[in-house]
């Protein structure tokens, strides 16, 4: 008998990509990788490159592969393929959820409209155009607020102003930024919202015929209050009180029922304060970076069997989380410029329930740090009994390292 085929869909630098393949080899399932750009070369015999752009190509080729070998599955494995593969999908009569909820899971102001017909406490907002005079929208708006892309993720773009003065100098900075991401468009849209304060959480989970099944609650200790909101330390298991845990599986659930999602993959950024629990993001993928690598379930599986497993339809019963603690660190860009040396990695990996470091930033290259960066340092993984105790080793890890980045000309200009 020939062994399934899934159909992953990504970008071919996308972290998750090997992650998805090992997990996919793992089930003895067969796989093919598509991008819009060449992948690497151990993925090459099972990649296929095609433009995005035109979609119509794009679909007939894939028609013509699962004649000759059948998809069970399509899944896009981050964001920007989300609408490529919703479209693939549907002409391959593949399981997949529907365009809104593929729209509203990677468009922040068409999510804030659909959660509109739910209880969840929304913060203020209001979708905006580069074309509209920014002095005019510095006095309607409220203060403390948030400034942000629509569609980016990893809270880049992302950004507090406190003033009208500093929400036309973020502006001016979200500008100059999209220019360049977008150099088809002549005008581009952004949201302004309120700023919404308390601790910050993120929900990794599963959505099965329209129910929610948690996989994961991690916390975020470190305060992410702005100007920027570079996300650094997970933890898990949560250490917030059982009801707060419970409610936030309740709201989590709303809001993916009310923007579509049905089924797969579910990462929701949540914050928690007086008035309530807000969602601050729901998309439909799984939890971004390398941070996975924290999750364990049943005797061994990894987050992406659960997730491969699911779509492919082989799923009866979701294992359970191990129950050990485990901790993530994303590494910090410290500053932009050109990544020299990271040194103290040895002593860092000394330090007790330390797992593992992973370096991801190539040295002698060019790194930029939020809001305009896109990727992290690298990410430092511990695993042990407590969640305080993983979230301190995290943090002397990190102290050991010593990060040497030299200016990079073209960056000043």
């Amino acid at each position: 008998m020939t062994p399934s085929c899934i159909l992953f869909v990504s970008t071919a630098t996308s972290y998750r990509n090997h992650a998805f393949i090992r997990a996919a080899q793992s089930l003895g399932m067969q796989w093919l990788l598509l991008c819009d750009t060449m992948v690497p070369s151990e993925d090459s015999m099972h990649a296929l490159t095609l433009n995005f752009a035109d979609i119509g190509t794009v679909i007939a080729t894939l028609i013509v592969r699962h004649q000759q070998q059948p998809f069970v599955a399509c899944m896009a494995l981050d964001d920007s393929g989300a609408h490529i593969a919703q479209q693939i999908a549907t002409s391959l009569g593949l399981p997949h959820n529907s365009v809104t909820a593929t729209e509203a899971a990677r468009n922040k102001y068409a999510m804030r409209l659909a959660l509109q017909t739910t209880p969840i406490p929304l913060p203020w907002f209001r979708r905006f155009v580069s074309s509209e005079d920014i002095q005019l929208i510095a006095t309607s708006v409220p203060y403390p607020c948030v400034i942000k892309p629509l569609e980016l993720n990893g809270s880049r773009g992302v950004m507090r102003a406190d003033t009208p003065a500093q929400l036309m100098v973020a502006h001016a900075r979200l500008m100059r930024m999209l220019a360049p991401l977008y150099p088809q468009q002549q005008v581009y849209e952004f949201l302004i919202e309120s700023f919404i304060p308390g601790n910050e959480v993120a929900l990794e989970a599963m959505m099965d015929k329209g129910v929610l099944v948690p996989l994961a609650l991690f916390d975020k200790p470190d305060p992410l209050d702005g100007p920027f909101f570079e996300e650094t330390i997970y933890v898990t298991p949560s250490r917030l009180p059982d009801p707060i845990q419970h409610a936030i599986y309740a709201i989590t659930q709303t809001a993916a029922l009310a923007i579509g999602l049905m089924n797969g993959p579910v990462h929701a950024e949540l914050r928690i304060n007086s008035v309530g629990i807000y969602i601050v993001e729901i998309a439909g993928r799984s939890i971004g970076g390398l941070c996975s690598q924290t999750l364990r379930f049943g005797s061994d599986e990894s987050l992406e069997m659960l997730i491969v497993r699911q779509a492919s339809g082989l799923l009866a019963v979701t294992p359970t989380r191990r129950h050990e603690a485990g901790g993530v660190m994303m590494i910090p860009i410290p500053t932009s410029g050109i990544l020299r040396h990271v040194n103290g990695i040895e002593a860092a990996l000394a330090v007790p329930l330390i797992e593992s470091i992973e370096i991801t930033s190539p040295l002698h290259q060019p790194i930029v740090t939020l809001p305009e960066g896109e990727s992290y340092l690298g990410f430092i993984f511990a695993r042990g009994q407590d969640p305080a105790a993983v979230e301190q080793a995290l943090r002397d890890a990190h102290a050991c390292l010593r990060i040497q980045i030299t200016p990079d000309i073209q960056l000043q200009q």
